[in-house]
Parts: structure tokens; sequence; C-alpha cells
């Protein structure tokens, strides 16, 4: 193949709607660019600086095809690896030679990768309020736009705690009642049911709410209400729960938003204690590692679906949209509505149509990015309050 020299690599930061979203652009000689997600909200200008001080003079002057060669390149030149800035700005990079390759081969992404496995993804949608009213409210209007997948909750992660009782001078933070959040959602579990029969999947996001006891007696206690799956059920630094949890529970489990390293799910898939993976792809560093995850777990009988929050750019919602159509164990992909500074900046993403989604024809990945309308949406600090969630007592939990 012609080689196709890599001439400029940048990193930008914009803030069109809600989140910091970081776009890496690669430039190279055969008068082809490509875009890549690197989106770490919460440390947006730490992965630009990845990007622009250290990845793009490692990376100038270097052939665009060889991918393979180039992400172990980016990876091994800190000598440690892993950990969610690196991740991002490699994955940025990685997912923007992945579309100069579609580019130059005239292809979509899910094409170059091997064609499709399926039509289309179904998706699924977010259905989340303070009360029941105007929750079934939320999923009439999912249903009504072609939606058979919705996520529920009742108030943010934890619910909406009643009559909590707080020592004196609390510290701050966002608090919550781990067992009244549990009671709740059991409740909420058995008036939707009870609303919608068996017409829609239910999906829950528990977000790490529950200490690994009270997870799984939650988890067997969801079993009457058929889940499609219950997300998060414990905290990352426990996933050796994992095996007793599988052990007494039937409800479907997905995990993975937060990992960085094979060695965080390497066990989980290996014994089958999940049913999901629910990894973001830019956080383990882009199309290349998906892809070598993808088939790991599909040797394993493990599902995909894909992390795909409202803080990733519609470059990372298109990828996974190619990746799932393609990959013959994905099942299901998180979708929120790109809002309107958003969609003034990207085009070409892919947008849900009777509950579906499907990836763009147009060669590579198929997102187009305005520069100049992203530089009228400059990257502004912005704290997160719901990290610093906290028990009755004032004892921080895992976000």
């Amino acid at each position: 193949m012609t080689p196709s020299t890599i001439t400029q690599v940048e990193a930008i930061v914009t803030k069109p709607d809600k989140h910091n979203l970081v776009v890496v652009r690669v430039t190279t000689d055969a008068g082809v660019w490509g875009l890549g997600c690197a989106t770490f909200q919460f440390r947006p200008w730490a992965v630009r600086s990845a990007v622009d001080d250290y990845l793009r003079p490692l990376l100038l002057g270097r052939d665009a095809n060889d991918i393979e060669d180039l992400w172990h390149v980016m990876r091994m030149s800190s000598y440690w690896r892993n950990g969610p800035v690196l991740n991002n700005a490699i994955a940025g990079v990685d997912m923007a030679l992945w579309d100069v390759k579609g580019k130059l081969a005239g292809m979509p992404l899910y094409q170059l990768l091997g064609g499709r496995s399926r039509t289309a993804i179904p998706a699924y949608a977010h259905a989340v309020a303070d009360d029941l009213d105007g929750l079934y409210t939320q999923i009439d209007r999912h249903l009504a736009d072609g939606y058979r997948h919705v996520r529920v909750q009742l108030g943010f992660y934890g619910g909406n705690a009643t009559d909590l009782q707080v020592p004196e001078n609390p510290l701050p933070g966002s608090y919550y009642d781990p067992r009244q959040y549990a009671a709740t959602t059991l409740r909420l579990f058995k008036a939707v049911r009870d609303r919608y029969g068996d017409d829609i999947e239910l999906l829950h996001d528990v977000h790490e709410r529950l200490n690994p006891s009270d997870a799984i007696r939650f988890a067997k206690e969801c079993e009457p209400f058929g889940l499609y799956f219950l997300e998060d059920v414990l905290p990352l630094e426990q996933t050796a729960w994992y095996e007793k949890l599988r052990a007494q529970t039937s409800t479907p489990i997905a995990t993975g938003e937060l990992f960085n390293n094979p060695k965080e799910w390497e066990e989980l898939v290996v014994r089958r204690q999940i049913d999901f993976l629910r990894i973001h792809v830019s956080q383990i560093g882009g199309i290349t590692p998906a892809l070598k995850v993808a088939h790991f777990a599909d040797a394993m009988g493990i599902r995909l679906a894909w992390h795909t929050p409202s803080d990733i750019t519609p470059v990372g919602l298109a990828v996974n949209a190619h990746l799932n159509v393609h990959l013959h164990n994905a099942s299901v992909q998180e979708n929120l509505d790109v809002q309107p500074n958003t969609a003034a900046v990207f085009a070409g993403y892919p947008v849900q149509s009777r509950g579906f989604l499907r990836p763009s024809d147009e060669p590579g990945i198929g997102v187009s990015f305005d520069v100049d309308a992203a530089a009228e949406f400059p990257g502004v600090f912005k704290e997160h309050p719901w990290t610093t969630s906290r028990t009755a007592d004032g004892t921080l939990v895992t976000p």
C-alpha cells in the first residue's frame, strides 16, 4: 500500500453543549485526514496535552497505514501503561488512523473490518425522572420513537433520598441511602412491568451504589422482572465478588465502562462471571484494542454493549455503531440524542430509526467536524458534584 505520511496531529477541546469533548484530527500527505474521539470529560486538557505534547512529535513523519504498530508505539513509549488520560489520547489517534485508512480504501469502517454481521444494532434510550408519572411519560415517548430497550432510573444514581438523617455540619457531597435506593428501584421495576408487560426490555445502572452483599441481594430480587441487564452492580475495585454474584443470581450482569487494562476484564470473561461487557472504547485505547477484546469475549460467550454516554463525541458514537454492525457478539447500543449545538459542529453521525442505529456508508467513520464552529464553543472547566457521593454518615463511595 502506498505510504501515507502523517503531517499533523492535533487535539481540540470544545464544549458545544453540556460536556467538554475532545476530538483528535490526524492529517496525512495523501490529502486525507481522519477524526477520533479522545473525550475524557473529567480531564480534557490533560488528554489534549498528551496528544499535542507527546504523541504528535512521536508520530510526525510515520506511515499512517501502520495502525497496529503505531498503537503499540504510542502505548509503550511512556513505559508506564494504561490509565484514562493516556488511553483516551491514544484512542483519538487510533480512531483517526482507521478513519484515514477507510477513506484511502474507499470503504466505510464496518466494511474495512470485514463487513456486516447484522442489518443494524438495536438501541436503548434513557428514561430518568423523579416520579413514576414522569418516567411513564418518557417511556411512552421512547416507545413512540421506536425503541424497545429502555434504561429506567428514578432520580439520579442512588435515587432521590427522602427523610435522610445526616450528622450536623455534613461534608459536602451528593447524599443517598443505599437500602432506600434498592427498595425504591425494585418497586419501580414492578410498576413498569405491570404497566407495559413484556413489550419492552428493561435495563438499569446501579453505578456502584451498593456494597457487595447488598448488591448480591438486590440482583437476586431483580430476577422476577426479567431485566435485559443490570449494570455496574459492583464497584470496579470489587470485581472479585462477581464470582459469588454469578453463583447466586440469574439476572444478566453488565460491567466495564471504567476498565482501562485487559487485566481488569480478563478473569471476568474467562470465568464467564458477567454477561455483557460495557467497555468505553476510547478508555481502552481505541478501535485496535476494542476488536481484540471483542473477539476474546465472543469466544467465551460474552456479549458487547459498548458504553455510549452523552459525554462522547459523535465520532465515538459512530465508531460504536460501526463496531456493533460488524461484530457478531454485539447486543445493543446505548443512545442519547445529540444536542443542537453539537449537531452544528459534527455531521454524518448515526441517528436512531425504529429503535435501531446503523453507521454511515461513507468512507471511513463517516463523521465530519467543523473546526470553526467548534471554536465558537471553547472548553470550560466543569465541576462534577455527583462524583462526590456519600452515604448518610458522610462516607464517600465510588461514583
